[in-house]
C-alpha cells in the first residue's frame, strides 16, 4: 500500500509541477528530482520505494523511449547516420575510457572491470532527461534533434558495456574488445530485426481492432513486450523499441485521423505520469546513496567532482572536435556550426534514468567477497547525475537566451508553409480530379475549390470563421457528393504530408503539426 500511495504521489506531483514549470519557466522534472530529494531527506520517513534496481529500466524506459522515439522518423536517422554513430558509439566508448582510467588512479581497491562497468553508467546522456528539459527549450531544430538522436541510441552502447564489464567482474573474468564489439553487433542487429517483426505483428493487430482506444492501448503494451522480448534475445531492448517506434510511425496511413488524434493525446497523458514518477524515483533513491556511503561520504564526494569534471570535460573537447568538422558542412542538418552551438551541445549531456538504474543494479557480491568499491562506485554514478541534471536543467534557458542560440522562427514558420502549401495543392489536384471524373454541382465544386484553396489558413490553425462553418453546415444538410471528394481531397492531403515525412532533410516534427490541424479537420467534418 506504501508502494501505491508513493506512486499516486509522484503522478500528483508531475501534474502540479508541470503548472510551476511553466510559470517559473523551469523543467519540471527537475523540480520532480528536487522535490524527491527534499522528501527523501525527511527525518523518520521510511524507505519510500523498495523496488529491484533490476526492473527500473524494463518500468520506465520502454514507454519514454517509445514516445520520444515516435517524433522522428527514419528519415532524418538516415540524414544523421555519421552523428549517430560518433556520439552514440564513439564518445560514449571515449567516455567509458577515460572515466575508468580516472576511477582507477583514485578509488583504491577497484578493479579495471569494476571502473569500465562505471564509466558505462555515466557514458550516456539519458534520452529521457534530455527531451523533457531541452525540449521545451527554444533552441534551434537542428541541436534538438541531433540530441534526440544521440539519446535513443547511446543506452545500447552503455548497457552492453555496462553488463559485460560486471559479469567480468561478478565471475572474475577479463574484458575483450573484439568481444564487446561481437556483441554489441549481434545486440543491435537482432534488435533491428525485432523491432521490424512486432511492428509487422502490431499492424496485423490493429488492423483487425476498430477500436481507435483499443489500438491506442495496444501501443502501450507493444514497447514493453518488445522489450523484454529482445532483453530474453540478449539482443538491445533499446534499439528493438526504438526501431519499432519508428517503423510503425513511418506506416501510418492517411486515413487514421481519428486515432493519430487519440494516441497522440493518450502519450502526452502516459509520458507526463511516468516521467514524474521516474524523476521523483531519481530524488528519493539518492537517500539511499547517502545512507550506504556513510561517513566516507565526503572523501567519495571529492573522487565523484574529479570524476564529473573528466565527464564534462570529455563531451567538451568532442563537441569542439565536431564543430570544428562542420562548421563549413553546407546541411541544413548539421550541428554544431558555431562555437555557442557547441556550448550548448555539450551542457545538454544529461544523465538520468538509465544512469540511476545502473548504479543500484550493481551487484552486491562477487565470487570472491564484496563488488569491488561498490557504494562508492554508486555515489559517483548519482554524483554525475546530479551535477549534469541539476544544473544543466536549472540554467539551459538562460543560457540559450544568453548565447543568442535560439530557435529560427523564420526558418521553422517556413519549413511548416511549405508543407501546408504541399498539402494544399494536393486537396486542389484530388478536387479537380473528382471534378471530371464526378457529376458534381458547380455551386458545390466552387465551395470546395475555396475551402481547399484557404487550407493554409487552416493548417496555420487559424480558428473557422462564421462563413466558413455556414459552409460546413451547407454542404452537411444537402450535398453528399460534396462532403465525399471533401473527405477525398483531405485524404489527399494527409497522404502528402506523410510522404513528405519519410522524405530526408523535413522535420518530422514540422509535419507532424501539419498533420495533426489535418487530423482535426478531418475529424471535425467527419
Amino acid at each position: 500500500m506504501e508502494v501505491l500511495l508513493l506512486v499516486v504521489g509522484l503522478m500528483l506531483a508531475a501534474v502540479l509541477l508541470v503548472g510551476v514549470g511553466d510559470r517559473t519557466r523551469l523543467p519540471w522534472p527537475v523540480l520532480m528530482v528536487l522535490l524527491g530529494v527534499v522528501v527523501g531527506a525527511v527525518p523518520g520517513l521510511p524507505d519510500a520505494f523498495d523496488l529491484d534496481p533490476e526492473l527500473i529500466l524494463p518500468l520506465f524506459l520502454p514507454p519514454l523511449l517509445f514516445a520520444t522515439a515516435q517524433r522522428t522518423s527514419w528519415a532524418l536517422f538516415r540524414a544523421r547516420w555519421r552523428s549517430i554513430a560518433l556520439l552514440a558509439v564513439a564518445l560514449v566508448a571515449v567516455t567509458i575510457t577515460a572515466v575508468a582510467g580516472t576511477a582507477m588512479a583514485l578509488v583504491p581497491g577497484i578493479t579495471l572491470t569494476a571502473a569500465v562497468a562505471l564509466g558505462a553508467m555515466v557514458a550516456p546522456p539519458d534520452p529521457v532527461a534530455v527531451e523533457a528539459v531541452a525540449g521545451p527549450v527554444r533552441m534551434p531544430r537542428r541541436l534538438l534533434s541531433v540530441l534526440q538522436s544521440e539519446g535513443l541510441f547511446n543506452d545500447a552502447t552503455a548497457l552492453v558495456v555496462f553488463q559485460t564489464a560486471v559479469l567480468a567482474t561478478v565471475q572474475r573474468g577479463e574484458l575483450s574488445a573484439p568481444g564487446l564489439l561481437l556483441r554489441f553487433a549481434l545486440g543491435v542487429v537482432a534488435a533491428v530485426a525485432l523491432g521490424i517483426v512486432f511492428a509487422w505483428i502490431a499492424r496485423w493487430i490493429g488492423d483487425r481492432v476498430t477500436d481507435p482506444t483499443g489500438r491506442s492501448a495496444l501501443t502501450l503494451v507493444l514497447p514493453f513486450a518488445v522489450y523484454l522480448a529482445a532483453e530474453e534475445m540478449h539482443a538491445s531492448g533499446v534499439v528493438a523499441v526504438v526501431v519499432v517506434a519508428l517503423q510503425l510511425r513511418s506506416a501510418s496511413m492517411g486515413d487514421e485521423a481519428a486515432e493519430r488524434l487519440v494516441q497522440r493525446s493518450f502519450w502526452d497523458v502516459v509520458e507526463l505520469l511516468v516521467t514524474g514518477v521516474a524523476f521523483g524515483l531519481i530524488g528519493l533513491d539518492l537517500r539511499q546513496v547517502v545512507e550506504a556511503a556513510g561517513p566516507d561520504l565526503p572523501r567519495m564526494l571529492a573522487h565523484a567532482a574529479v570524476v564529473c569534471c573528466v565527464v564534462i570535460g570529455i563531451r567538451a573537447a568532442w563537441m569542439v572536435g565536431a564543430w570544428l568538422l562542420v562548421r563549413r558542412a553546407r546541411s541544413a542538418l548539421a550541428a554544431p556550426v558555431t562555437g555557442r552551438e557547441a556550448v550548448v551541445l555539450t551542457w545538454c549531456g544529461m544523465r538520468g534514468l538509465a544512469t540511476l538504474a545502473l548504479a543500484l543494479a550493481l551487484p552486491v557480491a562477487t565470487v570472491d567477497g564484496p563488488f569491488p568499491a561498490r557504494a562508492e562506485l554508486v555515489v559517483i554514478g548519482c554524483s554525475v547525475l546530479i551535477v549534469t541534471l541539476i544544473g544543466p536543467g536549472l540554467t539551459l534557458p538562460l543560457l540559450v537566451r544568453r548565447l543568442g542560440v535560439q530557435a529560427d522562427a523564420d526558418a521553422e514558420q517556413a519549413a511548416e508553409k511549405e508543407l501546408t502549401l504541399r498539402a494544399r495543392r494536393a486537396a486542389l489536384e484530388r478536387v479537380a480530379q473528382r471534378e471530371r471524373t464526378a457529376d458534381l454541382p458547380e455551386e458545390a465544386a466552387t465551395a470546395l475549390h475555396e475551402r481547399m484553396t484557404r487550407l493554409e489558413a487552416l493548417l496555420r490553425g487559424d480558428p473557422p470563421t462564421t462563413e466558413e462553418r455556414d459552409h460546413v453546415e451547407a454542404l452537411r444538410r444537402g450535398r453528399a457528393l460534396a462532403m465525399e471528394v471533401q473527405a477525398d481531397a483531405l485524404a489527399a492531403a494527409r497522404e502528402e504530408v506523410l510522404r513528405a515525412r519519410r522524405e530526408p532533410g523535413v522535420d518530422p516534427e514540422a509535419a507532424d503539426r501539419v498533420l495533426h490541424r489535418l487530423d482535426l479537420r478531418t475529424v471535425l467534418l467527419g
